[in-house]
């Protein structure tokens, strides 16, 4: 299992519902890793899409707390349940996406992380936990710098050590 996430220096994701920045590479980014895979996100990040709707081209699993919640999708009212529909997936097609709660409740479950690093610090309320302070987690790769309207980010990836 994998996860993907942009932060900004000191790993906020985001506030009030609202991402970081848009940067269209990173945009690019997320698409070109998740399409065609399985994408797991809460019901508030699911909310925060274009319409609410579930991302085409991909298999949506939504978390919610409401046994009731209905969308466009699976939904599960657990982690275990979740975990149990995950299982009919190969591991590497599936991608947390978020938010702050679910990636805690499925770091530890994941080996990869995809983290698009941008260098500046926004208002958060949101954020991830920091991979750089985990002592099972190494950055494996970085791209080269990119710029958008003045906002420098760098797509990483993590790893997770094996001991």
């Amino acid at each position: 299992m994998k996860a993907i996430v942009a932060v900004d220096q000191n790993w906020g994701i985001g506030c009030q519902g609202k991402l970081l920045a848009h940067i269209p590479e990173d945009l690019n980014y997320f698409k070109s890793k998740t399409l065609g895979k399985v994408i797991v996100m809460g019901r508030e990040t699911l909310e925060t899409l274009p319409g609410g709707r579930p991302l085409a081209g991909r298999t949506n699993i939504v978390l919610s707390g409401n046994a009731k919640y209905e969308a466009l999708c699976s939904v599960c009212c657990s982690v275990e349940a979740a975990l149990e529909l995950m299982r009919t997936y190969n591991d590497d097609e599936i991608f947390i996406i978020g938010g702050e709660q679910i990636y805690t409740q499925f770091l530890p479950y994941c080996d990869e992380v995809y983290v698009t690093k941008i260098q500046a610090a926004f208002v958060c309320d949101k954020h991830f936990p920091n991979l750089d302070q985990m002592g099972d987690w190494k950055q494996s790769d970085e791209s080269t710098v990119g710029e958008h309207n003045g906002l420098k980010y760098q797509f990483t990836k993590y790893i997770r050590r094996m001991e």
